[in-house]
């Protein structure tokens, strides 16, 4: 097989994946997904309350998003074969650091196998939680509002326990920081 051909074949399957997602996710109410009232391709702004949800940390303890009622959350779903993933998880270990005696934390949540994820976060001293959603992880996003089903996906959560925005794209530590920063 041609090169060329193997590539066609490839974005073929990968776009039939991602609609494949997308369409289920599209018409399946079953994970509450939160309505958005305002978009643009960049950022999505949500008056809505965070929805609940428990998954495993890399010790396989099961850890609960009530663990951080309270603080300003910033909710990132990414995986390691995601290079706009990637690129953002310095910037965050640096804002995480800056940030989290003022009552802020990061939470990652890898759409990736557990021994991916340890191997990618070990040698990067990644400082913030890191939970495995693996399959769960594509539900909860939805339910946060990435209809779409890309990668890096954020969410903004305040005190009150409320979405205030999202962003599907990379996102760059002043880009964070000045979201962040109003709700702390």
């Amino acid at each position: 097989m041609k090169p060329a051909q193997l590539l066609f074949f490839v974005l073929i399957i990968l776009g039939s994946v991602a609609g494949g997602f997308y369409a289920s996710h599209l018409y399946s109410d079953r994970t509450g997904v939160v309505k958005t009232v305002a978009t643009n391709n960049d950022q999505m702004q949500h008056p809505y309350r965070r929805p609940d949800f428990s998954l495993p940390d890399l010790d396989g303890e099961l850890q609960s998003i009530d663990n951080w009622n309270g603080q300003v959350i910033m909710i990132n779903f990414w995986a390691t074969w995601c290079p706009p993933c990637r690129r953002e998880i310095p910037a965050f270990i640096r804002l995480y650091e800056n940030y989290r005696d003022q009552g802020f934390v990061i939470i990652g949540i890898a759409i990736d196998d557990p021994q991916s994820v340890q191997d990618f976060i070990d040698p990067m001293d990644v400082n913030y939680p890191v939970l495995l959603g693996e399959d769960t992880g594509i539900e909860i996003t939805t339910a946060y509002g990435n209809r779409l089903g890309v990668l890096p996906f954020t969410a903004f959560i305040d005190r009150e326990g409320r979405i205030v925005h999202t962003r599907r794209q990379e996102l760059s530590y002043e880009e964070a920081e000045a979201l962040i920063k109003p709700l702390l």
